[in-house]
């Protein structure tokens, strides 16, 4: 299979993408920092800042798909970079004046969220048109690879920024990601394809033009059932995160170091996992190993409930977190591959904006309910209730069928 870094184009891309992972996986809790370190929020406002961002910039995000369908993709990406950029140095610049306010967290993480949905929806469809089918499984799996390194690395390296230099460098250095991200885009050279017409009669966008993207999944006998598993699995997997931290820091007494190290190191499991993919591909099928990966990584949340103190409880969630990340880490190459194949090109954006608003808003939803859910009866029958139900999601995706390819976008027409 053709290695897609041969590709300049592809790997600029790569390059911008890995600077602004690298950057997010730094402040991967900065603001969550803020709040508690230097406005001494409580319990309740922490909750409110990690879920109200999600769901009020997925609510934000709806009429995005279908505009940004209509425009040529790498502008949108350049520009959802600059404007998260700028978005978050008024975080750090407010922080040197004194004058930072939970309002301010609150705002920024909103317009971050909505400038992400955006971005990723013209990602998909700049990702097909820059690389050829044959090499869009390796692609991805070369993303996917990215994104566990960067949480492997990210966390710690913030981590110590932080106790270094002060709560706030760790957004500075997110912002200059983003910087980064918009300068190796805007060096691609050439331009993502040419947005999809209007038609004649409809040059604006329509109401109705707002739920394409759902409509178009639903109609889907095989985008409908990886549609449902993939938002009830984020959503009930994330969900439960804050009642692990309670579990292993509040309950279990895990150090900070040794909370770090049991949440980092089975990030391992991602990078295995997505050098793996493209061999099982090649060997069992795209589908079954979409199947079997997916059905696989719902078997170890459940687990987590029974870990204990010591040693043997931290083993216990680090071995049940390296097999379920290296089974997401082999899926979600897969599954990225298979959706752009599955969707038309002219349809991509404002598919994708649908798949990402769905999916933060419920997690957004459930990540409440379980914080009560674990208020209410604590945090291990919260993290035993998730596990049940991502138990029978696997089977939704036996319906998942062999994808019909779409016809590649055209060719990208030189900038200027």
């Amino acid at each position: 299979m053709p290695v897609p870094l041969r590709n300049p184009r592809f790997a600029r891309f790569w390059a911008a993408n890995a600077a602004s992972t690298l950057g997010s996986g730094l402040a991967l809790s900065a603001f969550l920092l803020l709040a508690v370190r230097v406005l001494h929020a409580g319990p309740a406002a922490v909750g409110a800042l990690a879920a109200t961002g999600a769901a009020v910039g997925a609510a934000l995000a709806v009429p995005l798909g279908p505009w940004v369908e209509r425009r040529r993709k790498r502008p949108v990406m350049v520009a959802a970079d600059l404007f998260r950029c700028l978005a978050l140095l008024s975080v750090p610049a407010a922080y040197a004046l004194g004058r930072l306010g939970f309002a301010q967290l609150l705002v920024v993480a909103v317009l971050v969220a909505t400038a992400d949905i955006a971005f990723t929806a013209a990602a998909g469809a700049c990702l097909k048109a820059l690389v050829p089918p044959a090499e869009l499984l390796c692609a991805n799996a070369r993303l996917e690879a990215t994104s566990w390194t960067a949480i492997v690395v990210g966390p710690p390296l913030g981590g110590a920024a932080v106790g270094l230099f002060g709560p706030a460098v760790t957004v500075v250095a997110d912002a200059v990601s983003y910087l980064l991200s918009a300068l190796g885009l805007g060096s691609i050279g050439r331009e993502a394809p040419a947005p999809s017409p209007s038609p004649p009669a409809e040059p604006r966008l329509r109401a109705a033009d707002l739920l394409d993207g759902w409509r178009w999944i639903l109609a889907d006998p095989a985008l409908r059932p990886l549609f449902a598993n993939t938002v009830l699995f984020n959503a009930l997997l994330l969900a439960t995160e804050p009642l692990l931290v309670l579990l292993l820091v509040g309950r279990l007494h895990f150090s900070p170091v040794q909370f770090g190290l049991t949440l980092a190191l089975p990030c391992l499991g991602g990078l295995l996992g997505s050098r793996l993919s493209r061999r099982l591909v090649a060997r069992f099928g795209e589908r079954r190993v979409l199947v079997t990966t997916g059905m696989v990584r719902g078997c170890f949340p459940l687990w987590l409930a029974f870990a204990g103190p010591g040693r043997s409880g931290q083993l216990l969630v680090m071995e049940l977190q390296f097999a379920m990340i290296c089974a997401i880490g082999a899926f979600n190459p897969v599954l990225a591959t298979y959706r752009l194949n599955r969707i038309p090109t002219d349809r991509i954006a404002r598919t994708l904006t649908a798949w990402s608003v769905t999916t933060k808003a419920t997690t957004a939803a459930l990540t409440a309910l379980w914080g009560l859910l674990a208020t209410l009866t604590g945090p291990r029958a919260g993290l035993a209730l998730a596990g049940l139900l991502l138990l029978p999601t696997g089977a939704l995706l036996r319906r998942v069928t062999t994808p019909q390819v779409t016809a590649p976008a055209a060719d990208l027409r030189p900038a200027g």
